[in-house]
């Protein structure tokens, strides 16, 4: 009786162990996913800062322009597009990301 209660216990073993390690293996993807959001969060918000900081200096330039304290008119025509395209190039990757989120949201699960 006792070497069927341990066979018993074996296979159960045996049944729980492999679960655990899914359990494990799990737990350890959702520890990347959480640093995978986490870096792209870090992502975003870096591009997001140097956009800002563009702005800030084209509108600094276009500032000293008006004032008369630089006559370089090229440098600052040439610091307003770039923050045009910038903010035109994060605005399209909004709304790519607001459009893919639709889109998955809209699945059937």
């Amino acid at each position: 009786m006792t070497t069927m209660y341990t066979s018993i216990m074996d296979r159960y073993q045996n049944l729980i162990s492999p679960s655990t390690s899914k359990l494990n293996e799990k737990s350890s993807t959702i520890g990347a996913q959480d640093q995978n959001s986490a870096s792209f969060e870090n992502l975003i918000s870096t591009q997001i800062e140097k956009l800002n900081q563009g702005q800030l200096k084209s509108d600094s330039l276009v500032q000293d322009f008006v004032a008369g304290n630089t006559e370089d008119l090229h440098q600052v025509m040439i610091a307003s597009e770039e923050v045009r395209l910038s903010l035109e190039l994060a605005v399209q990757i909004r709304n790519k990301v607001v459009e893919a989120y639709k889109e998955l949201s809209n699945m059937p699960l």
